[in-house]
């Protein structure tokens, strides 16, 4: 946890520079660019201190995406530095996410996707690069519409390719490369 970012324009600042570098600029997500150019990603910084309050705010946040002309918030990123700081409980409450978008009727609408700064894939050790794919600055929680994402899909000819691709990718780019994006950070 970045514990010298406190505020919440430090905080979108730092997942701003994570998207433009890892995400479009690893290409990890081969739909987030269009998306992130035309300004349809809302960025919402949740002050909750507790699971129950960040659940209460992932209904809001949920039902505000679905009011929502897909043409001003295609998508939603709703982190929270302060809470679910620990990736086990953090995937733990993804079932609770999961549950929230049922309860809401919002099922074949709407789906939660994850990042988490200590995120691991099932079969993988802590340190291994593949896991950089869903490491964000902070806990955060993708609201994503699945019509857009079915039509994404729709226009790669092999969508099963893109996770083996970001872990070769990463393999590839290696520990020192990961570094190498952030190194302007700590220049500035």
């Amino acid at each position: 946890m970045h514990e010298r970012l406190i505020d919440n324009p430090s905080v979108v600042e730092a997942t701003r520079r994570w998207v433009e570098k890892a995400v479009i600029g690893l290409g990890l997500c081969p739909f987030a660019e269009g998306v992130y150019r035309s300004g349809g990603v809302r960025f919402h910084v949740s002050e909750q201190r507790s699971a129950a309050g960040l659940l209460e705010e992932l209904r809001s946040e949920l039902l505000f995406l679905h009011a929502s002309d897909p043409r001003v918030c295609e998508t939603t990123l709703l982190i929270h530095p302060w809470v679910l700081t620990d990736f086990i409980e953090f995937n733990d409450f993804l079932q609770l996410c999961d549950a929230t978008v049922a309860d809401l009727g919002l099922e074949g609408e709407i789906q939660v996707a994850s990042f988490h700064p200590q995120y691991q894939f099932a079969g993988t050790r802590p340190e291994d690069i593949e896991n950089h794919t869903n490491r964000s600055p902070f806990p955060t929680l993708h609201l994503l519409r699945e019509a857009s994402v079915e039509r994404a899909l729709a226009a790669v000819p092999d969508p099963d390719s893109i996770y083996q691709n970001n872990i070769r990718r990463l393999r590839d780019l290696g520990y020192a490369g990961w570094q190498a994006l952030w190194t302007d950070e700590r220049e500035s």
